[in-house]
C-alpha cells in the first residue's frame, strides 16, 4: 500500500541558494544581440521614439560597440539611417561599396575584432517607397512588391556587406527564395564563412512603429502585409522556417518576440538550428514608458521579459535593452 505524502514544492524555493540550484533557464550577456543605428551625421542623435537609443556617428558606433563587447555582448545588429536624397526607386545605394554600411562594418572590424557584426539585408532604408522590395505601379494605381527582382538586389546587397567584412547577413525582407539565392551568391563569390541569420518568421506587426521612425523607413504608401506574415498564422510561420532552413540558413529568427512567444516555442520544437527572437522597438518603448512614470520596476520587468523569451526557446535575443541588461546581470553575478 503506497503512502500518500503531502506535496511541498515550496521546499525548492525556500532560499536563494536553493532557487539558484534548481533554476531551469539562465540569462547571460552572451545571449544578447544589440541593435545599433548608424548615420552619416556629425553628432550622435537621440531618437525620440526610442529613449536611450541614438543614431550614431561612425566614432559613436565604434565606441558603443566597444562598450557592448566589454559587457560580454557578443554581437551587434547594424541598421543604417539613409538620407532622403540617397533613396531611389531602384534602391541602388543598398549595394554601394562606399556606402554607410560597408564603412561602418570596416570600422567595427578594425576596432572591435572579436565582435560579431550582423548586417540587415533589405531595401526599405534605401527605397524611396519605403518598402522592403522593389515596387511597380499596377493599372489600378496600387503598388505591387516584386519578388524575384528584389531577390537579385538582395544578393548584391549581401555581397557588398560580405566584402566589407560582415560576419552575418540577416535578410529581413520576407521575399520568397531569398535565403537560397543569397547563400548561392555568397558561396560563388568565396564568402563561404559568412553566415545567414534569416528573419524567417517576421510578422506584419503594429510594434515596429518606433523603429521605422528611427530609420525613416515607413512605407510611403500601402503596407507590408503582402510579404510579412499575418499575425494570426503560426502554422504559416513554421512553413517559412522550414523553407529557410532547407535553403541554407545558419540561424533563424522570430520577430517580434513578446507577442509571438508561442511561435518561438513551436519553432524551437521544429528546428535544431540556433533560434533568435527580436524584442522589437514597440516592446522596448512600452517597458521604457511604464518605467519612466514609475508603473514598472524597469530592471525587474526587462529581465523578466528577456527570461520569458529565452524560456520559450530562443537562443539569442535582439533587444535595445542589451547593454542595460548586461550590466544588471553582471551586477547580480557580482562581476
Amino acid at each position: 500500500m503506497s503512502l500518500s505524502l503531502p506535496q511541498r514544492p515550496r521546499r525548492n524555493r525556500i532560499s536563494a541558494s536553493r532557487r539558484d540550484m534548481v533554476c531551469e533557464i539562465r540569462l547571460s550577456p552572451g545571449d544578447l544581440i544589440l541593435p545599433l543605428f548608424v548615420h552619416d551625421g556629425e553628432v550622435d542623435d537621440p531618437i525620440d521614439s526610442l529613449p536611450g537609443c541614438y543614431r550614431l556617428t561612425l566614432p559613436g558606433l565604434v565606441r558603443t560597440a566597444q562598450e557592448a563587447t566589454a559587457l560580454g555582448i557578443p554581437a551587434i545588429a547594424l541598421f543604417p539611417v539613409i538620407p532622403e536624397r540617397a533613396k531611389t526607386s531602384d534602391a541602388a545605394e543598398a549595394w554601394n561599396d562606399a556606402g554607410l554600411v560597408p564603412r561602418a562594418v570596416a570600422a567595427l572590424k578594425e576596432n572591435c575584432p572579436g565582435l560579431t557584426v550582423i548586417t540587415d539585408v533589405a531595401l526599405d532604408p534605401y527605397n524611396s517607397d519605403g518598402h522592403d522590395g522593389l515596387v511597380e505601379r499596377m493599372p489600378d494605381s496600387s503598388l505591387r512588391v516584386l519578388n524575384d527582382e528584389t531577390v537579385e538586389c538582395l544578393c548584391k546587397q549581401a555581397l557588398c556587406h560580405a566584402k566589407a567584412g560582415a560576419d552575418v547577413v540577416a535578410p529581413s525582407d520576407m521575399m520568397d527564395g531569398r535565403v537560397g539565392a543569397i547563400r548561392s551568391a555568397l558561396d560563388s563569390a568565396g564568402h563561404t564563412e559568412v553566415s545567414i541569420l534569416s528573419y524567417a518568421a517576421k510578422f506584419a506587426s503594429a510594434f515596429y512603429g518606433p523603429f521605422r521612425g528611427a530609420l525613416g523607413s515607413a512605407p510611403k504608401e500601402g503596407d507590408k502585409k503582402t510579404y510579412q506574415l499575418d499575425p494570426a498564422n503560426a502554422r504559416e510561420a513554421l512553413r517559412e522556417i522550414a523553407l529557410d532552413e532547407a535553403e541554407g540558413a545558419d540561424m533563424l529568427m522570430v520577430k517580434p518576440a513578446g507577442p509571438f512567444l508561442d511561435v518561438v516555442f513551436r519553432a524551437r520544437q521544429a528546428t535544431h538550428l540556433p533560434l533568435a527572437a527580436y524584442q522589437v522597438s514597440g516592446e522596448y518603448l512600452m517597458l521604457k514608458s511604464a518605467a519612466a512614470v514609475g508603473w514598472l520596476d524597469e530592471k525587474a520587468a526587462v529581465l523578466e521579459s528577456l527570461l520569458g523569451i529565452r524560456r520559450a526557446g530562443a537562443d539569442m535575443i535582439l533587444t535595445y535593452f542589451a547593454m542595460d541588461a548586461a550590466r544588471w546581470l553582471r551586477e547580480e553575478a557580482g562581476a
